[in-house]
């Protein structure tokens, strides 16, 4: 089962998270087919179930599906990794420079318990922990700018770029590299330093994109 899920949620909830998570850490690669078989023997779920996963999983970005094909992990053209990448700069940069300064102390309180909770996992060598407590952290970071519009939408683009980002969440050396670079997220929100902190959003997106673009054998990433 996958850690922390609500009390509430449904077989298909845990399943979508769980496909979710075996995408991002790479025990579902991109263009490899995922089959309604597999996903009822896998959860026990009923058949239509099982397309309403499949069906969420599209909508998320996360899976394709072709015609005589069935559904398949999604992949992405360099020119696709590059846009979404920049979008995400774009709309992460737009957040930063939007969040007010200074941050509210209980906002800045809790960003710090959870980035602790992101640091055992990174300790623990634990990518699941890593990925889930990397969410937590985004999730409540990207809150701070108070415009629900803003922070939907850099939801929406960070999970599209789930299949991407596997090579570095499977890397300890990055996984500790974000964790740092979280930390000096925090110290700029503290430091009120807002050019810092736009500096540090789109920097912190890079890594992931130039991992997946240099495995394409596409080095450019202007």
């Amino acid at each position: 089962m996958v850690p922390r899920d609500p009390p509430h949620a449904s077989e298909a909830d845990l399943a979508i998270a769980a496909i979710e998570e075996d995408i991002v850490l790479a025990k579902l690669n991109p263009k490899q087919r995922i089959t309604e078989d597999e996903l009822l023997e896998r959860f026990g779920l009923k058949r239509h179930v099982v397309r309403e996963v499949l069906a969420t999983l599209e909508r998320m970005g996360l899976v394709e599906r072709r015609r005589n094909v069935g559904a398949l992990v999604r992949s992405f053209t360099p020119r696709e990794v590059k846009e979404l990448y920049a979008l995400r700069e774009l709309l992460e940069g737009e957040a930063a420079r939007r969040m007010p300064l200074p941050v509210e102390a209980g906002a800045l309180a809790r960003l710090v318990d959870l980035q602790r909770a992101h640091d055992r996992a990174v300790e623990r060598r634990n990518p699941r922990e890593v990925f889930r407590a990397n969410l937590a952290f985004h999730r409540a970071f990207f809150s701070l700018t108070d415009n629900d519009v803003l922070e939907r939408a850099i939801a929406e683009y960070a999970r599209q770029t789930h299949a991407i980002r596997f090579g570095t969440l499977a890397s300890p050396d990055y996984r500790e590299q974000a964790r740092k670079e979280h930390w000096e997220m925090i110290g700029a929100l503290e430091k009120k330093d807002r050019a810092r902190l736009v500096t540090l959003c789109r920097e912190h997106l890079r890594p992931a994109r130039d991992a997946y673009l240099e495995q394409m054998g596409h080095h450019d990433t202007d």
